[in-house]
């Protein structure tokens, strides 16, 4: 009976981890921009930590079995790894560095919604307004519009838990100022934030089509990081040439490099694996606003970020949207489901049927 108990308790303690990953990342990247790190070497060194972590997994586990790597296919994975991969992250980087930590872990809830938006624009999905679910996926790409407005023009009252004082330092007034970015600067990055996630939706729509060319999760994995590790450096490499700017010490840049390199790409990769195998994508992704939770009380905590009534409101908008768009699509799979199984009975009954009058037949 406790055993029982215990198995169906552990699908929610990993999310609880995985989320928790998550806004941990969203931290250590900003507490490591905030130190001064340029945010295309960072993700140079994340993708490349990243690479050297999977690749011995990759080549012991499924490099036997793995199918042969045509040429095209080869193209299709270097152009999702650039996209999806380089360019979400270079982009995401510099928004991080415009905006705040929480900013970052709330717009990670439209993710869901803009993957369901550019599937429908590549006739991947079916939006039909006149069904329940399909009213509510239009009600949540409206509230995650409304969501991403709020936190871009709207910041209301400001509360701040720790005054001008955090755990990672301890700054003056005229320091601290710099934790509240202008106007202008934080719509840019709230746009930037934007089409971060808008390459990682992509990424996500497209990469299941190319996995069917190339079936092997963890060499699709690891092949994607080491060609993104080389899209990083070059784009870092023409953009800051400075060698001071490259060197890594025994500091918190290290850590977040490591962090974000092998526990984020590496291990989440393989808890999210695990909870989609034991429950469903629709159960994980119900629990991304866990981390803006998380994120929101530690930054301000732990970097001494100021938070917002924007944030707050657009951040509820957000998740609001993502459960309305999660809903409908659990309300679409659960008639799927019902319609398959009808169609299973059906059958059934035929042959039982067809037996009888057979029996009937020889009698």
């Amino acid at each position: 009976m406790e055993a029982g108990r215990s198995s169906s308790r552990k699908p929610y303690l990993v999310v609880i981890l995985i989320q928790t990953i998550y806004a941990g990342m969203f931290l250590l990247s900003k507490a490591a921009f905030n130190g001064g790190m340029n945010t295309f070497v960072f993700v140079f060194y994340r993708q490349a930590a990243a690479t050297l972590f999977l690749v011995p997994f990759a080549l012991f586990l499924e490099w036997k079995t793995a199918p042969p790597l045509s040429f095209m296919t080869f193209c299709k994975i270097f152009l999702l790894s650039f996209f999806g991969i380089t360019l979400s992250l270079d982009i995401y980087g510099v928004a991080l560095v415009y905006t705040s930590a929480t900013l970052a872990a709330a717009i990670t809830n439209c993710l869901p919604v803009i993957t369901f938006f550019l599937a429908l624009l590549l006739r991947m999905e079916v939006l039909k307004p006149r069904t329940t679910s399909g009213l509510a996926k239009l009600v949540g790409m409206l509230f995650c519009t409304a969501g991403a407005v709020t936190l871009a023009v709207y910041k209301g009252p400001h509360f701040n838990l720790l005054g001008y004082h955090n755990l990672l330092h301890h700054h003056n007034i005229e320091e601290h100022e710099g934790h509240v970015p202008s106007g202008k600067t934080w719509i840019k990055g709230c746009f930037l934030m934007l089409m971060s996630n808008t390459f990682w939706g992509l990424w996500l729509v497209l990469q299941a089509r190319v996995m069917k060319s190339y079936p092997s999760k963890l060499l699709f994995t690891t092949l994607q990081c080491f060609l993104s590790s080389i899209q990083t450096f070059v784009i870092a490499i023409a953009v800051e040439r400075n060698p001071y700017e490259w060197k890594l010490g025994w500091n918190l840049k290290l850590v977040a490099i490591a962090y974000c390199g092998i526990v984020v790409t590496g291990i989440t990769y393989h808890l999210q694996a695990w909870v989609m195998e034991k429950k469903d994508p629709v159960f994980l992704a119900m629990s991304t606003p866990l981390a803006l939770v998380i994120t929101l009380f530690a930054s301000a905590i732990v970097l001494g970020e100021i938070i917002s009534l924007g944030s707050i409101l657009g951040g509820l908008l957000l998740v609001g949207g993502l459960y309305s768009v999660l809903w409908a699509k659990s309300r679409e799979q659960s008639i799927v489901d019902e319609s398959c199984l009808r169609a299973e009975v059906v059958k059934d009954s035929s042959k039982l049927k067809e037996t009888e009058e057979d029996f009937v037949s020889v009698a």
